[in-house]
């Protein structure tokens, strides 16, 4: 697939030298007698947004699940940050964890804390020496990067789909990790509440310098968060290059995502 950049894929954003900060070779999982993934091989630059297309089942939250051993393959290497992390033993693997922000599809608040406790849990528990002041000083302003700091003394219940998203997203940021991993950000939010979070996604990336995998069905939400596109298919990579890449392609995969 032709490699050149497109108007259309945006954000520009300017790699570190092209340094890998994730690199996966040759990738399999199986549950049972289902295999999942087959032989997947990626890489993520640093400071790259790296959207990952696919249908429904292909194994997509799997792979990023793998990243953070969640999930063990049964084949495979995965280094993050320079390490493998297939081989850490419990402490470094919490170590390199709490490099990484994972956004899950539910979002995952606890019901039962406020904003404020939701975002002050993670802190308290990764960045052990920072003083009271320090603390609420950091959970203002991840709030205010999501536009909800007035939320901050609510419960969960109290919140709409698309503001549950975003305090989620602010609870994953404010421990300032250097990759995000986002499982279906858009999922079951209404168009604009979409664009919102495609473009709060966008922002973070600035800011945080994060580099980050996005999983997601959201065309719409890939063209304006991408800077490169790849596609599970079959449990392999089908394809990848820029989301103008893949708008222009004749390959009936890739167009089933673009009709």
């Amino acid at each position: 697939m032709n490699r050149t950049t497109s108007e259309t894929s945006i954000p520009q954003v300017e790699h570190s030298n092209d340094k890998k900060v994730i690199s996966i070779e040759h990738l399999k999982v199986s549950f049972g007698e289902q295999e999942v993934l087959k032989d997947i091989s990626l890489h993520v630059n640093q400071n790259e947004n790296l959207v990952i297309l696919g249908k429904s089942g292909s194994g997509k939250s799997v792979l990023i699940k793998c990243i953070v051993r969640l999930i063990v393959p049964d084949r495979g290497k995965i280094e993050v940050l320079e390490k493998e992390i297939l081989s850490l033993n419990s402490s470094e693997l919490d170590k390199i964890r709490q490099k990484i922000g994972f956004l899950f599809q539910s979002g995952a608040l606890y019901d039962s804390m406020t904003v404020r406790q939701n975002l002050e849990f993670p802190l308290r528990r990764m960045k052990k020496d920072l003083s009271d002041d320090e603390v609420e000083s950091k959970i203002k302003e991840a709030l205010e990067n999501v536009g909800l700091v007035d939320a901050i003394d609510k419960m969960p219940s109290q919140l709409s789909g698309g503001m549950k998203k975003r305090i989620s997203l602010a609870r994953t940021v404010v421990v300032d990790p250097e990759i995000m991993l986002y499982d279906e950000p858009t999922a079951g939010l209404d168009p604009v509440t979409s664009s919102e979070i495609s473009s709060l996604i966008v922002d973070i990336q600035k800011k945080y310098k994060t580099s980050s995998i996005i999983i997601t069905h959201d065309i719409k939400s890939a063209q304006t968060i991408a800077n490169r596109v790849l596609m599970i298919d079959e449990g392999i990579v089908h394809n990848e290059g820029t989301i103008g890449d893949f708008e222009k392609s004749t390959d009936p995969t890739i167009q089933k995502f673009f009709s």
